[in-house]
Formats: C-alpha cells, sequence, structure tokens
C-alpha cells in the first residue's frame, strides 16, 4: 500500500524527511561496488568493458559498424521516425533561444574585459538502455550540445546481446552522431572518463541513468565533467485539488513510476477524497501496463500520498522535496507558482502533464533528482559551454588600479603578487 501522510499528524514534518531521506541512501548505497568496477576498467580496458557486457547485457560488441547501425535502423516503423523528427526540431527551436552573448566592456582607462561562450570539444552522452530504449534522451542531451558547437558528441547506449534500439540509434543519426558504443552501466562511464584502446576520453558527461550510472558520474567527476546536478532516478510530485480528474493523475503517477524501481512518485492535496480516488484508481490502471511490476514497486516502496491543509504549507513542502518534475494540476496554480523556488521542471494547469515535457514539447527532460534542483538547473545550452575571461590592461590602467592592488595583496601576505605589480608601475 502507497504511504498515507496528513500534515496535521505532530510528526509529519519528521516522518517526511526519514522517508525522503531513506530513498536518498538507497540511489547512493550503490557507491561501493561502482568504485570497484570503475578502478578495473582503469587498468583492463576494453577487457573489463566486455566483462561487464557480458555479464549484465549478455553483450559482446563494443561498436557496432555502420552497417549494422543502418540495418537495424532500416526496421523502424515510419511513424516513429516522424515523431522523432517533431521533437527533434521542437527541441532545437527551443533551445535555440538560449545561445549566449559574448560581453566585451572598455571602461574610461582602457582597459578592455571580454567574457567569451567557448563550446566544450567532447561530450558524451550516456542513453538508458536494456530493460527500456530512449531516443528522447538522445535529442534531450545531443541538440543542445549542437546548438553551442560541441566538436565530438559520442552515445554511450546499452543493448542486449549486441542490439541497440532502433529509435535510439535513428535519433543519434539525427543528431549527426558518428561515435556510437553499445556498452551501458559504470563501465561504460569509466571508459568515457578514462579511455580504452577503442574508446577515446571526453571532457564531460552528461544524460540520465539507474543509481549505478549516477553513483559511477559522482565518482569519476574532477577527471571529467559532469552535469552541474545529480541525474538519478526519476520523480514528479503532483499537487491536486478536488477539480483534478482522479483518473489523469494516478495515470501521470504510473508514468512516472514506471521509469525506474527508484522512482519517486508524491501526490499532494488539500481535498482528501481526491486522495482516495487516485489511490483506488493506481490499483485498477497498474494492470493495464506492461512494465506494471517496476511501477508498483516504485510506488509501494517510495511513492506518498499527503493530506495538507494549507496552500502555504503545500508551498514549503513542495520546496523542500525540491521534485525533478513538478505538476500543479489545480484551479488556482497562479497563486502558489511563483512561490515554489526549488523544482526542476513544472507543469501548470490541467492539460500539461510531465509526459508531455519528456517528448516534444521543447523544454529539456534531463532534470536535477534527488533534492538537487536546490541548487541546480536541468539540462540547457548552457551545459556544454565554458566561459573564459579575457583582460586587457592599458598602461594607464594598471598604474591607476595598481597600487589598490598592492596593498591588497601585501595585507594579504601575498608579496609576490605586490611585487608583480610594482616592477609594471614602477617609474624610471
Amino acid at each position: 500500500m502507497i504511504k498515507i501522510l496528513d500534515s496535521k499528524n505532530k510528526n509529519f514534518d519528521k516522518t517526511l524527511e526519514a522517508l525522503l531521506s531513506k530513498r536518498k541512501v538507497k540511489v547512493q548505497l550503490n557507491s561501493v561496488s561502482v568504485i570497484k568496477i570503475i578502478k578495473d576498467v582503469k587498468k583492463n580496458g576494453d577487457k573489463a568493458i566486455l566483462k561487464y557486457e557480458k555479464r549484465f547485457n549478455k553483450n559482446s560488441i563494443i561498436a557496432p559498424s555502420i552497417k549494422q547501425i543502418n540495418r537495424t535502423i532500416q526496421s523502424l516503423d515510419p511513424k516513429v521516425k516522424k515523431a522523432i523528427d517533431l521533437a527533434y526540431d521542437r527541441i532545437y527551436k527551443f533551445h535555440s533561444l538560449q545561445k549566449f552573448k559574448n560581453i566585451s566592456y572598455t571602461d574610461k582607462l582602457k582597459n578592455k574585459l571580454e567574457y567569451k561562450y567557448v563550446p566544450i570539444e567532447s561530450v558524451a552522452i550516456y542513453v538508458p538502455g536494456s530493460t527500456a530504449s530512449y531516443p528522447s534522451s538522445v535529442l534531450m542531451n545531443a541538440v543542445p550540445a549542437i546548438i553551442a558547437g560541441v566538436k565530438r558528441l559520442v552515445m554511450v547506449n546499452p543493448g542486449q546481446k549486441g542490439k541497440q534500439n532502433p529509435a535510439v540509434l535513428y535519433a543519434a543519426k539525427k543528431c549527426k552522431i558518428k561515435e556510437i558504443y553499445s556498452i551501458g552501466g559504470p563501465s561504460a562511464i569509466a571508459a568515457v572518463a578514462y579511455g580504452t584502446k577503442k574508446i577515446k576520453k571526453v571532457d564531460k558527461i552528461v544524460g540520465p541513468g539507474n543509481s549505478y550510472v549516477a553513483a559511477a558520474k559522482k565518482e569519476v567527476f574532477g577527471d571529467v565533467g559532469i552535469e552541474g546536478m545529480i541525474a538519478g532516478p526519476s520523480e514528479v510530485t503532483i499537487v491536486c485539488d478536488k477539480f483534478s480528474n482522479p483518473e489523469w493523475i494516478a495515470s501521470d503517477l504510473i508514468g512516472q513510476a514506471e521509469h525506474d524501481n527508484l522512482a519517486q512518485c508524491i501526490l499532494i492535496s488539500k481535498d482528501k477524497s481526491i486522495i482516495k480516488k487516485v489511490n483506488d484508481e493506481i490499483i485498477n490502471q497498474l494492470k493495464e501496463i506492461p512494465r506494471a511490476e517496476i511501477a508498483k514497486n516504485s510506488l509501494l516502496n517510495n511513492g506518498i500520498l499527503i493530506h495538507m491543509q494549507s496552500d502555504q504549507k503545500i508551498i514549503n513542502t513542495v520546496n523542500k522535496i525540491a521534485p525533478e518534475h513538478l505538476e500543479l494540476n489545480t484551479k488556482n496554480y497562479k497563486k502558489v507558482v511563483g512561490k515554489i523556488k526549488n523544482a526542476g521542471s513544472i507543469c501548470l494547469g490541467k492539460y500539461a502533464v510531465m509526459a508531455m515535457t519528456d517528448y516534444n514539447v521543447g523544454s529539456n527532460h534531463v532534470l536535477p533528482t534527488n533534492s538537487s534542483a536546490r541548487y541546480s538547473s536541468g539540462v540547457s545550452v548552457s551545459e556544454f559551454y565554458k566561459r573564459i575571461s579575457y583582460i586587457n590592461l592599458s598602461k594607464k590602467g594598471i598604474e591607476t588600479l595598481g597600487p589598490s592592488v598592492i596593498t591588497l595583496a601585501n595585507y594579504e601576505g601575498l608579496v609576490g603578487h605586490a611585487k608583480s605589480v610594482e616592477k609594471r608601475i614602477r617609474r624610471k
């Protein structure tokens, strides 16, 4: 049975915190085994990768040939190709608006300061596979990288018995990705982070994955870049009221739960009756989906239905949860939306459903999870830029500003700093 909480209860805050923390611990528990795999790949390269591929994915192919890729794509339903094309166009259009302008500033002393955005040279995109395949994740990561101007895009995507999903391969081809590897899990993250004979290392790794993948990305960070967030098992929080459709709400919760056993679905409402109706609907609707077992495990272990008495309490709780996806499926969402500060994305109103944002609305679906929406954002074009400052000082500039720098440098005990300025402004 899904856990039901009432904010009137004395220990509500502690209970909610305990439930959220329990799931976070589950997500983070995989670090020990992940470290072992990463060390093995660093030491043994392709040999180690093949060992883990055979063990976990029954796969003995690291890099499919162009012929294999094209043959696989040919089997794809034209309707799916058309849907991918539409999603690509909409994602490209929205993300094109995110381009940055370089800054150039010259002060009255004729010092010139510039701030330029430079694309990262090589990026690996992790696309989940094996149990499910996500062509949408290819687009969500590759399109912003293309717009930023990344020169080398690599895709790692686990298959089964050497076979990758045709839609994933078509999306990769649509994004002109030439390096494709049929590998997954922590060993794939290690491969692109450190390189092997067959795989050249990259500068940054992006893309969502299960808890093992998220743990692996955290372990390699520093040797390679990752997103400034935790892109782990999915989450949704839905706020609904007496005007909401319980059948729709239940469907939204199940839609998120079917991603992963560690996915988290939370429902919040001031109306007790709709909470019961949604709970009943979930039981009925679980019978209708192929991934029912995964969705059921997710909802039973991590799902929470919460009854609350006030909008302010709802706002405070949502900001505390900091969900990846938030649906404000209420008549008065305009009253609360401005006060929600912590969420990866926010769907407003009864028709704005999270499942739409996962595909072709145009916004990005690679979003911060595990409460990292408190301090980070989803993938955007900015993820694929570095920012470099350029400084050109005039003679008058250093002579005017230099004495103040010398004072501060000496105060901080950095005499070498002070002298490097003194030598340039010393008058002969």
